[in-house]
């Protein structure tokens, strides 16, 4: 007769590595190489003769650059060693990096944007010789423009934030266009937007009005009616919004809108709950993005590189920034042609690993897959935010007892005036328990907050190993407060002192620049 087998506890045993491991450049030790570049054969070097001399003056170092000197096998030491004082999606239970949509990523797509056919690619090749990528980038488009409804889709921008600046760029385009570039001076977004709405509405010289949430978490609709104006140049709203809220009435937004000459333009970036199941044409929209490195799972990589799509109906699609990509039914091509275009808004088309990692993405999954992807995340937050919910201190504000998309913005308030314990300080607890804890953007509308987004990709085994140490924080904060006050015990970095951090004079970004303001060298 075999015995049970107890089942394995939830709150595992977890320590990061801490390897108190210098720069790369403190590891130089002069002579040392990591590749010996063979010297060129003679024949060769006669016939070049000195490539150096034969460069102008002004682009000749006096001397050579300080790079660090080190061997290849402490080279791989040195970058394993930090790896492993990280937490990542690919380490651990990721659902706390909330608004973020952090999913897994197909390892098999890492080896298809490493294949020299694409890593060696250059932007100034030729056409004829980039076929294939011109066709990924022409095929992704089509289909990003069948998911938003949308008539014509660029891939010209590097990120999410960036399509944002695009499609602001394009608003302003327009209205210029008919005469009213002047008397379109404010734009319109919503507390729980994306802060990047605001910012690149801001840049671009527009004055930037908020509209806050009602009763129930919506945005205030009677606010709305009461901005709006002949100066009116468009609404930039995220739906759901960062509280995972869907809003029911976006298209009676976009309506009021539209009737007083203003563009709507939706942010999309909370995109994975909505696949295949709404469009953003559907709600009347001029415009739209998305983050290629959220929705259509290309890799954050610490925040970067990322990829996003700018959406447009057929009034605005003259304005797209340029080049785009055209098919004249033999050969793809680069179309600068475009009089009315914003021009470029990145030095060349598109990032192209992340558009090809998207291509692959959406291309192994199918229309049906896409929406198996967004019914799977909505589920899985939902399950969450039933857990979350159970834990004593723990709340949703706003669209109580209803259901949530994508993430959900909780807030710790009454555990916090129970106990005095932060937020913040429970995300440190919970990087002991080798899991990431995000709070949110500014600005803290929701008290004491916390984001989580489960995506698809983690299963419900994951999902209550997550919501059971937040549980345990909890306890802690009510039985043992100053052990999450003190967290993280358990990490390469205890308390960060935030002089360093709130002084820009003791900023060094660079070896070069903290070798000049700590040491006084200078390059």
């Amino acid at each position: 007769m075999s015995l049970p087998i107890a089942p394995k506890p939830r709150l595992r045993r977890f320590h990061q590595a801490r390897w108190d491991e210098p720069i790369i450049f403190e590891l130089s030790t002069p002579g040392e190489r990591g590749v010996l570049v063979p010297r060129p054969e003679p024949k060769v070097r006669d016939a070049v003769g000195d490539v150096v001399a034969a460069l102008p003056e002004g682009v000749r170092r006096p001397t050579p650059p300080r790079l660090p000197e080190i061997a290849q096998m402490r080279v791989l030491r040195h970058y394993l060693r930090l790896s492993q004082q990280n937490l990542g999606a690919d380490l651990n239970i990721d659902v706390g990096q909330g608004t973020c949509t952090m999913k897994y990523s197909p390892k098999v797509n890492e080896a298809v944007i490493n294949t020299p056919k694409l890593a060696d690619l250059h932007p100034l090749q030729a056409e004829a010789s980039a076929q294939g990528v011109l066709e990924v980038f022409w095929q992704l488009e089509r289909m990003l423009a069948e998911i938003s409804g949308m008539d014509r889709v660029s891939l010209h921008s590097a990120a999410g934030s960036a399509a944002i600046w695009t499609n602001v760029a394009m608003i302003r385009a327009y209205h210029a266009a008919r005469g009213e570039g002047d008397q379109r001076t404010e734009v319109i977004t919503t507390i729980f937007s994306h802060p990047s709405n605001a910012a690149c509405a801001e840049m671009a010289g527009y004055d930037v009005i908020t509209i806050h949430p009602d009763a129930d978490g919506y945005p205030d609709i009677d606010a709305l009616k009461a901005a709006v104006s002949d100066r009116t140049a468009a609404l930039l709203i995220t739906n759901p919004e960062d509280t995972g809220i869907f809003n029911p009435r976006i298209r009676e937004f976009v309506d009021i809108v539209h009737g007083v000459g203003g563009l709507a333009a939706y942010d999309q970036a909370n995109a994975n709950g909505i696949l295949g199941i709404t469009q953003a044409r559907a709600a009347g929209f001029d415009l739209c993005h998305f983050n290629l490195h959220k929705t259509f799972s290309t890799p954050h990589a610490c925040g970067g590189p990322a990829a996003g799509a700018s959406g447009v109906s057929a009034e605005l699609a003259p304005f797209l920034p340029g080049p785009l990509v055209e098919y004249d039914g033999d050969h793809f091509f680069l179309d600068h042609n475009r009089p009315q275009s914003i021009g470029k808004v990145a030095p060349f088309y598109g990032v192209t690993p992340n558009i090809v990692r998207a291509y692959a993405w959406i291309r192994a999954l199918g229309a049906e897959g896409l929406r198996a992807v967004a019914e799977t995340a909505v589920l899985n937050n939902n399950y969450l935010l039933k857990r979350v919910l159970d834990i004593p201190g723990a709340s949703a504000p706003y669209a109580s007892g209803r259901r949530r998309i994508e993430q959900v913005r909780y807030s710790w308030q009454e555990l916090h005036e129970q106990t005095g314990v932060t937020s913040e300080e429970i995300g440190l607890r919970v990087a002991d328990f080798g899991a990431h804890y995000w709070t949110s953007h500014h600005p803290h509308v929701v008290p004491q907050p916390f984001t989580l987004e489960p995506t698809e990709s983690y299963s419900k085994d994951e999902l209550d190993e997550y919501a059971d140490i937040l549980a345990e924080v909890a306890r802690e904060a009510r039985e043992t407060p100053d052990v999450v006050r003190t967290a993280p015990h358990n990490q390469t970095v205890h308390h960060t002192h935030h002089d360093d951090l709130d002084d820009p004079e003791r900023w060094a970004i660079t070896w070069r620049a903290y070798r000049r303001k700590h040491f006084g060298e200078h390059p």
